[in-house]
């Protein structure tokens, strides 16, 4: 399981070569225009105005180029649809759909982009052209995996099942952009925006999203009009080498601080991960689990089971697991469907009956493979002694 990537990043000797080799072309062709080089989240990183360039031309550029980074293509992609009759194209979060916004690659991957403003679309666009044909330079820089945001999310809905709450968790990239989202069914609905909040503020200002709740509320109220910020506890960022690789944000739990202690305990979690490899059970240790039964395999996504059973048992259903089973020997009765009996929950989404109302029954025997999806009550009524059955339980947790 890769939970943290390499990507690349330009930086600021890139930016400025790219910007040189824009400037140079724009004062020999006697263009004012203002030139923008942004990251690949569309944040500035460089902007030059020419002498005689129109105020406004400044912003455009920036929009430009932030275009062109985010939506991976040429802003001119973008104002060809809506001249073409897309008008919807004018509501793209982001977009400002203008001739003169140019991506910067390396290898095939956006590190950034080039945007121009001030002469004719055309004119702009021959300006960030020129910028974009140089080797820029770049630096690696960890970033957060969707396997890594769902592991480190996964961490904190475990947790928070454990102790009973239903908050919303939210995990965001180093710029604090949306990775992946937990929200139970008893969440309340405010908190996926302010989870993704905390989280965005935990990742772009590489701190738990505290301290500036802390900040506020001792004697520095100013912190609230810090850009893009959410002064609420339940931000932290994920560190990689130093480097944000991410954020988990937790909104929702019984209190604030207990969102903080889950977001910790999410963001934690990536360090203690472990790698997938291979599994292999040799025939004679699988024959000595089916001899007694019991879990082969369990990891935090699946857990392998050599089933055994020598009578009928209670009614089930997991909220979260899949059950797939398939029959080695013997024969039974399941009943599955129908609605549990005066069910009890013996673990968070883990609940037992004495018996099922309604439901179908299936006789199962050598070969067949029988499916319980999660949230569907099933039951063992009757057995062949021994029953032995491999049982692959699939967690949803996401």
């Amino acid at each position: 399981m890769t939970m943290i990537r390499t990507r690349q990043t330009l930086n600021l000797a890139g930016a400025e070569a790219v910007m040189s080799a824009a400037e140079a072309y724009a004062q020999d062709k006697g263009y004012r225009v203002a030139i923008a080089i942004v990251d690949s989240a569309g944040n500035p990183l460089l902007l030059r105005r020419l002498p005689g360039t129109q105020v406004v031309s400044a912003q455009v550029a920036i929009d430009k180029a932030r275009t062109a980074a985010i939506f991976v293509r040429p802003s001119r992609v973008l104002e060809e649809q809506v001249s073409g009759g897309r008008i919807g194209a004018l509501a793209l979060h982001g977009a400002a759909p203008l001739i003169g916004g140019i991506p910067l690659t390396v290898d095939g991957e956006v590190v950034g982009a080039i945007g121009t403003s001030g002469e004719t679309p055309d004119e702009d666009e021959a300006v960030s052209l020129a910028g974009s044909r140089v080797d820029a330079s770049v630096d690696a820089a960890p970033a957060l995996t969707y396997e890594g945001a769902q592991t480190v999310a996964n961490a904190a809905a475990q947790a928070a099942m454990a102790r009973g709450v239903a908050p919303v968790v939210a995990v965001v990239d180093a710029f604090g952009e949306l990775l992946y989202l937990w929200r139970p069914d008893a969440a309340q609905i405010a908190s996926v925006n302010v989870a993704t909040d905390k989280a965005r503020s935990a990742a772009l200002y590489r701190r738990p999203s505290k301290v500036f709740e802390d900040q506020a509320a001792q004697g520095r109220p100013s912190a609230l009009a810090l850009a893009r910020l959410a002064p609420l506890q339940g931000g932290i960022p994920i560190m990689v080498d130093g480097q944000v690789a991410g954020a988990i944000g937790v909104s929702g739990a019984s209190s604030a601080p207990e969102d903080s202690e889950l977001a910790e305990l999410g963001a934690n979690a990536l360090a203690s991960a472990p790698e997938k490899a291979p599994v292999y059970i040799p025939h004679d240790q699988v024959a000595a689990m089916f001899a007694k039964g019991g879990f082969m395999v369990e990891t935090g996504s699946y857990i392998v089971d050599a089933g055994r059973r020598e009578v009928g048992g209670q009614a089930e259903m997991h909220a979260i697991v899949t059950d797939i089973m398939h029959i080695q020997e013997g024969t039974a009765t399941m009943l599955a469907g129908g609605a549990l009996v005066d069910s009890r929950e013996i673990a968070p989404g883990d609940f037992r009956a004495p018996a099922i109302e309604g439901g179908t029954l299936f006789q199962l025997s050598q070969g067949d493979v029988f499916i319980a999806p999660n949230g569907v009550p099933h039951q063992f009524t009757e057995t062949s002694n021994p029953l032995l059955y491999y049982v692959v339980k699939v967690i949803h947790r996401g």
